[in-house]
């Protein structure tokens, strides 16, 4: 039935995504009378001691790259579904997680981490270019972790900086950023698990509303509602005041360096509502998104922008870095005002080159979101070379 299912669901998706779930099925299949790990999974939970699959991530950001391809027309809507809501989008998780650890030993990409007065924030390089990361009261030796999707690679920089995880503080459901909070929640029994309550997080035990606060140690970090991408989606500020440094925005599938997340979940009216969120911090905030997507997203800019010099500026320095296989994380929010479009819908050079001009009622905002979803669609459909 599952097959079934899987295959009407994918009819004309694009035989690349129709072979990896055939393969997913043919072994789930198989292996279906040695393993209950390939039990229907209908929720992201499963009551305590049955034995389920260790989580692993879809890169669902990569998932339609077809040019001219919407992903959420009807068949990406059920792709979606099928991804978000059974056991098939787990299991797919699963062979991405075993894929990337075999291709990237020790990470995608280099990272450094910052450290300010009694804080540190380490970025971990997970799957084949998303970032968790650790946020450590360096004073107390506690840690917070931000969408652990890979167990593995983040209990390793636990016990490397010798500090107790305390915290799981997730911006989505999406596997490739919840996928570890059964492991780290499991290993470490008093770590909890924050959240937003609409988005079906994986191992939730603190549900979290637009601008709470959880506190460890010194560090005091808010939750920002910024529905679109899902319905739930949650980002989470540090607050720099207690190190006397900056604030640090730990941005989940919301905002990339140079871009912003699809609009699974939502509409243009209320991504462009999330991003006006953050573009209310102040401009030294530190940028740390959940993907390293820097050199393609600055490609898609100049598209857009082809005279904008700060983009330029930044396209050769994260060309550098990438040459070298180095994370381009963080930037800032006043740099990502200077060349990010999906920050820029107020431009008047960006609304005469793609905009419908004002609303019919003279609604700026409405012409905002006109914009945001044109950037948007044409986003979808560029390629880089």
């Amino acid at each position: 039935m599952a097959a079934v299912v899987a295959a009407t669901a994918l009819k004309g998706r694009g035989a690349r995504n129709a072979r990896v779930l055939r393969g997913i099925l043919a072994g789930a299949t198989a292996n279906k009378a040695s393993h209950n790990r390939t039990r229907a999974l209908q929720s992201h939970s499963s009551p305590e001691g049955k034995e389920e699959p260790e989580p692993l991530s879809p890169e669902l950001e990569y998932i339609p790259r077809k040019r001219g391809k919407n992903p959420m027309k009807a068949v990406g809507l059920a792709w979606y579904s099928l991804y978000t809501r059974t056991w098939l989008g787990y299991l797919f998780y699963r062979q991405q997680l075993r894929r990337a650890r075999n291709r990237y030993p020790k990470g995608h990409s280099k990272t450094q981490p910052r450290l300010f007065n009694g804080v540190k924030v380490l970025p971990i390089p997970v799957l084949s270019d998303n970032y968790s990361y650790l946020i450590i009261d360096t004073q107390a030796q506690l840690a917070v972790a931000v969408d652990p999707s890979d167990p593995r690679a983040v209990q390793a920089s636990i016990e490397k900086e010798g500090v107790t995880l305390v915290a799981i503080l997730c911006t989505h459901k999406h596997w490739d950023h919840s996928g570890g909070n059964r492991d780290l929640s499991r290993r470490h029994r008093d770590c909890r698990v924050y959240g937003s309550p609409q988005d079906g997080i994986p191992y939730l035990t603190h549900p979290l509303c637009h601008q709470d606060v959880v506190s460890v140690g010194r560090l005091q970090i808010q939750a920002l509602a910024t529905p679109g991408h899902t319905q739930g989606h949650l980002v989470y500020l540090l607050d720099g005041e207690p190190y006397k440094g900056p604030s640090c925005l730990f941005s989940g599938d919301l905002l990339f360096l140079s871009g912003c997340g699809r609009t699974f979940e939502g509409n243009a009216e209320t991504m462009l509502s999330s991003l006006d969120t953050v573009l209310g911090l102040g401009d030294d905030t530190l940028l740390w998104p959940g993907h390293e997507y820097a050199e393609e997203n600055l490609g898609f800019a100049g598209v857009v922008e082809p005279e904008n010099l700060a983009r330029e500026r930044k396209m050769q320095w994260v060309q550098r870095q990438r040459l070298e296989r180095k994370s381009t994380c963080p930037s800032t929010l006043g740099e990502e005002r200077s060349y990010n479009p999906f920050l820029r819908t107020h431009c008047l050079a960006l609304q005469e080159a793609l905009g419908p001009g004002p609303g019919p009622t003279g609604d700026d905002d409405c012409s905002r979101a006109q914009l945001l979803e044109e950037l948007r669609r044409l986003k979808d459909m560029h390629k880089s070379k």
